[in-house]
């Protein structure tokens, strides 16, 4: 599980880099829940989570100053961690993932308070990358313009790594325990996800077009055919 920790951890940094970055959409839930499942040999658990969580947040948008909940580090960290817990306990049933999507989310708002840290100190990089513009010093501006990189992937990488591994344990270790009750509100709560999250999805379609639409699609032809 370490090893596998570690691996998550390193991807997961990489994906929050597009966050800044390369902002090519692969850090959106969507995409970035599928890319943690192809790692771990389950794509379609990690599709199936990093929807719900694309739906959920998919109205928080960082305008202005902003900064939304990190949905990028809650995909990548319940993706894990239904799929690592649900290696020792069988193929992550639907009650796991709902049990690991609300353990991991408020990991989302714990990386959101780094990205606004991380934001703040960029201040001192910005003043230090605009005085060697001045001066005309290339290779300082390169490298005022890594750290803020560095700082982004770190913060990225110690929040998956740090909250991923107690986060498999307690999901190994509670989950056999829970009742019947319990079982069955998680699946309750498994099926209320996506219905919540299409509801967000449809306050905020002028704002993103198609991909509330597909999202939401695609969850409920997915429950249609768990279901019969």
């Amino acid at each position: 599980m370490w090893l596998n920790s570690l691996e998550v951890a390193l991807l997961g940094g990489v994906i929050c880099l597009d966050r800044v970055f390369l902002q090519a959409m692969i850090s959106r839930p969507i995409v970035a829940g599928p890319m943690i499942g192809v790692v771990l040999s389950e794509p379609l658990t990690g599709l199936m989570v990093g929807a719900f969580i694309e739906l959920l947040w998919i109205d928080r948008l960082p305008m202005g100053t902003y900064i939304p909940p990190n949905d990028s580090v809650a995909a990548v960290l319940a993706t894990a961690g239904a799929i690592l817990a649900g290696r020792e306990l069988g193929s992550p049933p639907r009650e796991l993932i709902a049990l690991a999507i609300l353990i991991f989310l408020p990991a989302g708002l714990l990386a959101r308070q780094v990205d606004v840290w991380i934001i703040k100190t960029n201040d001192r990089l910005s003043q230090r990358a605009t005085e060697c513009a001045r001066l005309g010093d290339i290779k300082g501006l390169a490298r005022e313009h890594r750290y803020g990189l560095v700082k982004t992937f770190t913060g990225a990488f110690l929040i998956i790594f740090v909250c991923l591994v107690p986060g498999v344990m307690i999901l190994k270790w509670a989950f056999p325990l829970l009742p019947e009750r319990a079982l069955k509100a998680l699946a309750y709560t498994y099926s209320f996800i996506p219905i919540l999250g299409i509801a967000v999805a449809l306050n905020t379609i002028k704002l993103r077009g198609a991909v509330p639409i597909f999202a939401g699609i695609f969850l409920l032809a997915t429950l249609v055919m768990g279901i019969f």
